[in-house]
């Protein structure tokens, strides 16, 4: 290990407390996604102390609307800016960008939680918090990995690009909007949910509504009817058959394990509408995952097609057949290769920190660096502290570990991949 490299390390460790501080004030910033304008200010502020080229703007629905990557969403952007803050080289060196969100999703009245969750609460070495895990600690680790570059005297010579987004968890249109507004770097790094694992690729998912009509009869003369209820547990069925057979025969190197990367399921059935009347109606709501490869359009004709099997097979649906539709979120999953060299950068960068080869895999949830990849040509990598078993959960956490090793893979990946100014 160099001096340089030595002297970055070295400025981290003698700023933890820092680094701790810094996370659990964004962590008591509540930041449900539609109600992102406080924290996005907050680090607004940060990066333009710290000397960076801040530009902060809010995303035009309408000119959204007109692109591909588009998701329908209920409610604009007024007050819910996305960020990119530039630290700028010197020249003649690649550029990078570091992608992260700050929206996180509802707490409800804080059930099931052991402390507010808001409280940033450290204990046995982790830091407790909606948003501490998904993924305060990633972009955290972004801000910070440039700040003690700068504090160690580092000049670059390629750009760094820190790009803070909103909306990810119901559209990921921050990111999509960074696209549109014509950022975009030799490579990207997200600091989504990984445990510190190195992933170059991430699943695709698609939710979707089957709705299912029964016949209508009186509670007292029920037999007549056909049951929404009985027909949706049909329904429900096929759908398991699906994702039964889709983990048989999807295979991807990235993804040893079919039934944990190809979830296909119903998430809720609603039948019927008040206690005593018969349940003449279903509709059941779900989601499906893909992997990278696959035909995204063709999964749902897949689906499609597969209901309409089912429905063929029973007396009933057969001549009243399901209606399957396609609502919230979709995105495509999305990969670059496992030897790309940003891929190689943070994974050697890795082994230096920790004394170990990283695991090389497909993060289990869909991730905005399908925009980055598929629309922006910033070919980005998933490398994060928190944990994706952990996120979305009550009393979700992050190592504090975790993320002291992230800021520093992230540092040297910077100073690697950027080049240092001489």
């Amino acid at each position: 290990m160099t001096d340089t490299r030595t002297k970055i390390l070295e400025t981290i460790d003698a700023n933890r407390d820092k680094a701790l501080k810094f996370l659990q004030d964004m962590i008591k910033i509540p930041s449900v996604t539609g109600d992102e304008g406080k924290i996005q200010a907050f680090l607004s502020d940060y990066m333009t102390k710290l000397g960076l080229n801040v530009d902060m703007w809010e995303s035009d629905w309408e000119a959204l609307k007109k692109h591909p990557g588009y998701i329908p969403v209920d409610r604009g952007y007024e007050g819910r800016p996305n960020i990119v803050a530039t630290w700028k080289g010197s020249g003649n060196g690649r550029s990078l960008l570091l992608n992260g969100h700050t929206d996180v999703i509802p707490v409800g009245n804080g059930e099931g939680w052991s402390d507010n969750p808001w409280s940033a609460k450290v204990k046995d070495g982790r830091i407790y918090g909606r948003g501490s895990c998904d993924m305060k600690s990633g972009v955290a680790s972004h801000i910070l990995a440039v700040e003690f570059l700068k504090a160690a005297g580092i000049k670059l010579k390629g750009d760094v690009l820190i790009n803070v987004v909103i909306d990810e968890e119901v559209s990921g249109h921050g990111t999509l909007d960074t696209v549109i507004r014509g950022y975009t770097a030799d490579a990207g790094i997200s600091g989504e949910t990984s445990e510190l694992a190195v992933q170059p690729a991430c699943i695709g998912r698609i939710w979707f509504e089957i709705e299912i009509q029964g016949k209508a009869a009186g509670i007292q003369r029920r037999y007549q009817g056909v049951s929404g209820i009985e027909l949706g547990y049909k329904i429900t069925k096929a759908v398991e058959a699906l994702e039964a057979k889709r983990v048989a025969t999807i295979k991807h190197p990235l993804y040893p394990k079919p039934i944990d990367a190809l979830p296909c399921m119903i998430g809720a059935f609603h039948a019927g509408n008040f206690p005593s009347s018969f349940p003449a109606t279903c509709l059941l709501k779900g989601s499906m995952a893909t992997v990278p490869g696959e035909d995204h359009e063709g999964v749902k004709r897949s689906l499609v097609e597969h209901i309409a099997r089912a429905a063929a097979e029973d007396p009933w649906m057969k001549d009243h057949p399901p209606k399957v539709r396609f609502v919230g979120y979709d995105a495509q999953a999305s990969e670059i290769p496992r030897n790309h060299p940003i891929v190689e950068t943070v994974s050697k960068n890795y082994t230096e920190i920790t004394g170990r080869q990283p695991e090389i895999s497909g993060r289990q949830g869909a991730a905005d660096t399908r925009f980055l990849n598929l629309y922006g040509n910033t070919p980005t990598v998933i490398f994060g502290p928190g944990s994706t078993a952990v996120m979305h959960s009550d009393d979700e956490y992050v190592s504090i570990d975790d993320y002291i090793a992230a800021i520093k893979v992230m540092a040297l990946s910077i100073y690697d991949w950027c080049g240092e100014a001489r």
